[in-house]
């Protein structure tokens, strides 16, 4: 899972290396680019739930394995576009739903069913492969184009995706440890009645999660923590969405070359990379709406320097501040998702959470390329992309961990129908 998002997640961020190339080669402004990724946006947000749903009832190597088949199609295709018509459809439709099959929603639910101790260190290992695949694909994208052209680069990602993702996630992934004989987090199957019962409670726990779990994955909408994740993660998205599509686009008006922003970019996601891995560990300590509370309101500082700062000194301070909070949001929302309604449905819920994100994102990558035509700057988008941070920190606050998450509930204790008891 880790590679594939590495793969997927990496590529998709470079979207925003082709934005300038194709104004001068199609003759269109950024808004007009704007819509196209927009609907992919949309599209991906929509895919989300359907994906989700799947996963929980099939397993995600199915899913998995299939998007890496139309990806890399896709991505081949991409190379004989001529306009923002065909960009729309392909990439904003088949490209952007596909990719919802290699995300973290459907990440976080093939790995929540095998991790329940260290469940926030293994979806920040996941999480990692986006940032680390931001790290290497956009510069090499970036440099690809300079070097041949934009068709050359779309044609040898579709290569890769087909070449490497695809054998990996068929030889690799299992839906579940029952296929491997074993429990989560590795265990071995106990011997012996109470050893039984035991194990039986704890895979009862993580089906269901905490008090608020249910088989019904409606019942979810029924409380506070679902619209206050939601809430948080269509914050997420309007600020991850402007800047993976806008960021070089921001950079080219500054003054800076295109190579340049495209390493920036690059640098962001790998100092991400260590920063997310390094919140998975602490969230597996302390509570979890706290550190996502902290990672909103550090991300709202870093749109703040892009609009304090002079170009350059912008794009380096942003990189510096803004990876340390980048992907960290995804292990902290999916381990909250899970320990909070369990994991029976946690495809569905963590779809709908991710549909939320890329409504935001959608919505966001219009509205920042419509901006930048209209005044020149992005500097007025920045400064709302901070504030809706601000109140994501705060909504994220409100949460009652302690309340409602199977971490913090008490023991579970056997009855005589082997049944458990709170």
């Amino acid at each position: 899972m880790f590679f594939g998002m590495f793969l997927v997640l990496g590529t998709r961020n470079g979207f925003g290396v082709f934005v300038e190339t194709w104004e001068r080669e199609w003759g269109v402004t950024t808004g007009e680019i704007s819509v196209a990724a927009a609907i992919g946006w949309i599209v991906n947000g929509v895919s989300q739930p359907v994906l989700g749903k799947i996963v929980d009832r099939y397993g995600g190597k199915i899913v998995v394995v299939v998007s890496f088949v139309v990806l890399g199609i896709s991505y081949l295709l991409l190379a004989f576009i001529e306009g923002v018509l065909m960009l729309a459809v392909l990439f904003g439709g088949v490209v952007s739903f596909f990719a919802g099959g290699i995300s973290p929603g459907t990440s976080g639910a093939v790995i929540t069913r095998w991790f329940q101790r260290k469940r926030g260190v293994a979806m920040s290992v996941v999480a990692a492969g986006g940032s680390l695949g931001g790290l290497v694909m956009v510069p090499f994208l970036a440099q690809l184009m300079l070097a041949t052209s934009w068709q050359t680069t779309w044609f040898v990602s579709g290569i890769l995706v087909l070449v490497l993702g695809l054998p990996v996630s068929i030889l690799i992934i299992r839906n579940s440890p029952d296929e491997l004989g074993v429990l989560p987090d590795g265990e071995a199957r106990a011997k012996g009645s109470q050893a039984s019962a035991d194990q039986r409670m704890r895979a009862q726990s993580l089906m269901r999660g905490g008090p608020l779990g249910s088989d019904r994955w409606t019942e979810a909408f029924k409380s506070w923590p679902m619209w206050q994740l939601s809430i948080g993660y269509f914050v997420c998205g309007i600020t991850t969405a402007s800047i993976s599509t806008h960021f070089v686009r921001w950079a080219i008006s500054e003054g800076i070359s295109q190579a340049n922003a495209a390493w920036a970019f690059g640098i962001l996601m790998g100092i991400n990379a260590g920063g997310v891995v390094l919140i998975g560990l602490m969230s597996d300590y302390i509570q979890r709406h706290y550190l996502l509370a902290l990672v909103y309101l550090v991300r709202g500082v870093a749109f703040v320097t892009l609009i304090v700062l002079p170009g350059s000194a912008a794009m380096w301070a942003f990189a510096a501040i803004g990876g340390a909070s980048w992907l960290a949001t995804v292990p902290l929302t999916t381990g909250l998702t899970a320990d909070v309604y369990g994991v029976r449905n946690v495809g569905m819920l963590g779809g709908l959470i991710n549909f939320s994100h890329q409504m935001g994102g959608g919505a966001a990558v219009l509205i920042f390329g419509l901006t930048f035509d209209r005044l020149g700057t992005y500097d007025p988008a920045f400064a709302g992309g901070a504030i809706w941070l601000a109140i994501a920190g705060i909504v994220i606050l409100t949460i009652k961990e302690k309340k409602y998450s199977v971490r913090y509930a008490p023991a579970a204790r056997p009855t005589a129908a082997g049944l458990a008891v709170r």
